[in-house]
């Protein structure tokens, strides 16, 4: 697979604000350490323009600052040269919104925003579905995933897009990824779409 072929620009947002918790109620969640690392590296791989980290919570900033800092001393860049490229693309933000503004000084346009979920009822499509509407509105995309039990619903009400939910095969129904394994299918079944596109 060539990433280099990835026809649409994509930017990625992992949401811990507005989330919902199990009981459905609007929280925020806390930021942690491994979905930082790892999804940076899913989204490098797969040739995604930029990673939002997005809190609102100053506390949570300041944990990301720290760890995106400290793969930017030149000793951590030496040990692990390969992370450290990875994390060059992590952004915080403390909204969606400001992640939206940002891809647009980039772009010079909105972004199309699309959520992901587990639980979905219905949905707009699938990958190709996403990259085929990019392409046609000419806009980027904005991928949006949440951590907790999943986006609020006032962040699914303003989606341009819903991606079908990724089943599980268990027998008796059992369908938990974590938000870390979830991002790697989606950057994978994105960037083998975006390979049939003509």
């Amino acid at each position: 697979m060539n990433i280099e072929k990835l026809k649409a620009n994509i930017y990625l947002g992992l949401v811990h604000h507005p989330i919902k918790n199990k009981r459905g109620d609007l929280v925020t969640t806390s930021v942690t350490n491994l979905d930082i690392h790892d999804i940076a590296r899913s989204c490098r791989t797969f040739g995604f323009q930029r990673y939002f980290i997005v809190t609102p919570l100053k506390a949570q900033f300041e944990l990301v600052r720290k760890i995106l800092g400290h793969w930017e001393e030149d000793a951590a860049s030496e040990y692990n040269p390969d992370r450290s490229d990875a994390l060059s693309i992590a952004r915080h933000v403390e909204s969606i919104d400001e992640g939206i503004e940002k891809i647009r000084k980039i772009e010079g346009t909105d972004p199309l925003i699309c959520v992901t979920g587990a639980n979905f009822d219905t949905f707009t499509g699938k990958e190709i579905d996403l990259l085929n509407k990019a392409k046609v509105d000419k806009r980027p995309i904005f991928l949006l995933f949440g951590t907790g039990w999943g986006l609020h619903a006032q962040v699914l009400e303003r989606a341009d897009f819903s991606l079908e939910p990724i089943f599980g095969a268990s027998e008796d129904g059992y369908n938990h990824l974590s938000v870390r394994s979830a991002v790697a299918i989606y950057l994978d079944r994105i960037a083998r779409a975006s390979e049939t596109m003509k």
